[in-house]
């Protein structure tokens, strides 16, 4: 089957940034008084939107004024813990100019908030390379769920079987999987056997494309 587009998340994938974030959650769960393991993050948490792993935290629905006020005291502190540590992974910026060169579409999806969503693609300068952005504000149901990529695909006017996915969490996955795409596993959240499910299992974009283009 062609590729009609590639569907990118961010955190984890785009950049190898999710030690902060984990540092930024640990942080934040210690001045507000909820126990917080890294494993459990990796565990149960890793690609969920704010306003699930808020509800996770505190085992109620809250308001979204509520997820607002604690989402950006959050993200203030990573954003604090990362900014001059920001640098795209390995081989990404040959990977969008190789798709945009072959003109297959791309877009990122990911679950993040439209601030860190500015924080990194403006950070990196990589604007340019998407034909659309989805975040994680503007679908109703966060991954696992397959919502995100079917809109992102939808933006794109992308059959969603022509898709290829290019993820690291487990929720992340089983969206692209649930959606009926092709999933890359990025193993930076996983190892390459806990990431068994997906089609491609790779440490980074470095030769990515062939990859997958072996796979057609």
């Amino acid at each position: 089957m062609p590729i009609e587009a590639v569907l990118l998340d961010m955190d984890g994938v785009v950049v190898d940034n999710l030690p902060y974030h984990v540092d930024a959650w640990l942080l934040f769960c210690e001045q507000h008084g909820i126990p917080l393991t890294r494993e459990v993050f990796y565990r149960e948490l890793n690609g969920m939107n704010s306003k699930d792993t808020f509800e996770w935290f505190y085992g109620r629905e809250m308001s979204r004024e509520e997820i607002e006020h604690l989402e950006e005291k959050k993200e203030a502190i990573y954003r604090n813990f990362y900014a001059d540590h920001r640098v795209a992974a390995p081989g990404l910026i040959a990977f969008l100019t190789e798709l945009q060169e072959q003109g297959i579409a791309c877009a990122l999806a990911t679950s993040a908030g439209q601030g860190n969503i500015d924080f990194i693609v403006d950070g990196l300068g990589i604007r340019h390379f998407f034909q659309a952005i989805v975040g994680g504000a503007e679908v109703k149901k966060g991954k696992p769920d397959p919502e995100i990529y079917m809109k992102a695909a939808d933006l794109l006017g992308a059959n969603y079987a022509h898709c290829w996915v290019v993820e690291d969490s487990l929720q992340g996955i089983q969206a692209g999987l649930s959606a009926g795409m092709q999933v890359v596993g990025i193993t930076t959240s996983h190892s390459a056997s806990e990431l068994a499910r997906t089609q491609i299992q790779a440490p980074n974009f470095e030769g990515l494309l062939g990859l997958i283009q072996t796979k057609l």
